[in-house]
């Protein structure tokens, strides 16, 4: 795989008192981390000399994670309408690793690959969208008009000229997207992926088709993203049936992803959801340029409304960096073993008011927040923080162009 390709610095790096988390039993006391200019780690222990030539970060008891990964961006900077740059929700927002959710189809990866997840700071993967055009003209243009849209061959030699980044497929089953094709994207994506041996995320929103029947077509490993949307007809809390079904498909290895975006999470589904014992598999932001300073903001902060909602601490925090590394088939055992790539993020939890709204315009008052202080790519450590939207910014955010809400 493609993962942690930090190049090399010019010194090692030391982070000193920091508290482990999200790394598995074993880690109760604050430790000091050793990584080497290759960007490897030499050493993890409770006490460790900085020595000469070496670039320190006291932690000052900070919290120490696997890299936070934001399983659902738009980062097609330039390729797409909606696209945002990597810079904007990586590793100055403390995301070490993005996956885009189908932002380039197979006409135009390899620009996405060329210009945007090579040249990146930060590990940059992607979801693959069965339209051929991606999100080019983002619901002006749809990508799944009809058989036209979707190369089964072309598909098939991209995913294996870059399976190194590529990681799964995309597709949108919403009818704003496909029209009357219902189920029928979904079926090729589901028989793409059985070819490819990749998993399927599914983004799912306006019926048709429904929610229920989507879940219904998925295996383990497949993700739905949006989980706890707030839509007529697709709310898990709005039909016994459907919160049912959603229980079923986690259970046999369903994944259920927040992608909260502009128009796609309720922070009323997602309360209950979780007081009825159904939390997200992982936590991601759907960030792009009609989200990031609407609703979303960064991954801070979504972690911080699912934290405000009932989800425990330590939930979020693996919801947030091994869960979605794991549905991508990264590695998330021993991440602090000497050898290993050094991708962790440094954070604090700290007691403030923010207002923040959800989807559908609700607000609510967090008063924890996840606050991230570096990202730390192999040796080198970016200064991180959360995203401040502009005065005045953070309700839903409507297309110029059709006024659909994102």
């Amino acid at each position: 795989m493609f993962a942690n390709r930090f190049p090399r610095a010019d010194r090692p790096l030391l982070i000193k008192g920091a508290r482990p988390v999200g790394f598995g039993d074993g880690f109760d006391q604050p430790i000091d981390v050793m990584i080497d200019e290759h960007g490897r780690i030499a050493e993890a222990a409770s006490a460790i000399a900085a020595g000469d030539g070496v670039e320190t970060v006291d932690a000052k008891g900070m919290f120490l994670s696997p890299g936070w990964t934001d399983l659902h961006v738009h980062v097609w900077y330039g390729g797409t309408d909606i696209s945002l740059r990597p810079e904007q929700c990586g590793a100055a927002r403390g995301v070490t690793t993005m996956v885009d959710a189908g932002s380039a189809g197979e006409a135009n990866f390899h620009g996405f690959r060329e210009f945007i997840i090579e040249p990146a700071k930060e590990n940059v993967y992607a979801f693959l969208n069965i339209g051929s055009i991606g999100l080019v003209a983002c619901n002006r243009v749809s990508e799944l008009i009809d058989m036209r849209s979707i190369d089964f061959d072309r598909i098939i030699a991209t995913v294996e000229a870059n399976r190194d980044v590529i990681i799964g497929l995309k597709v949108r089953a919403s009818h704003v997207i496909t029209g009357g094709w219902d189920l029928t994207p979904l079926r090729l994506a589901k028989k793409l992926g059985r070819i490819l041996k990749l998993p399927i995320m599914v983004h799912v929103g306006e019926p048709p088709p429904l929610y229920d029947d989507v879940l219904g077509l998925l295996s383990e490993g497949d993700i739905v993203t949006h989980c706890f949307n707030g839509k007529a007809g697709g709310s898990i809390i709005e039909d016994d049936d459907l919160y049912r079904l959603a229980e079923q498909a986690a259970a046999r290895g369903i994944v259920l992803d927040v992608g909260h975006g502009g128009a796609s999470f309720s922070f009323d589904v997602a309360k209950a959801a979780l007081e009825r014992g159904l939390p997200p598999a992982t936590i991601s932001t759907d960030l792009h340029n009609r989200s990031l300073d609407t609703s979303v903001w960064d991954m801070a902060t979504t972690m911080s409304k699912l934290l405000s909602l009932g989800m425990k601490f330590e939930d979020v925090v693996a919801a947030s960096t091994t869960a979605p590394r794991r549905a991508i088939r990264l590695p998330t055992e021993r991440l602090l073993d000497k050898g290993k790539p050094a991708e962790f993020t440094l954070f604090d939890v700290v007691d403030a008011d923010l207002t923040v709204r959800d989807s559908q315009g609700a607000l609510s008052t967090l008063h924890r927040l996840f606050e991230p202080r570096h990202a730390i790519l192999g040796a080198e450590a970016v200064a991180a923080h959360r995203h401040v939207p502009a005065e005045g910014e953070g309700g839903s955010h409507a297309c110029p162009h059709c006024g659909w809400k994102s």
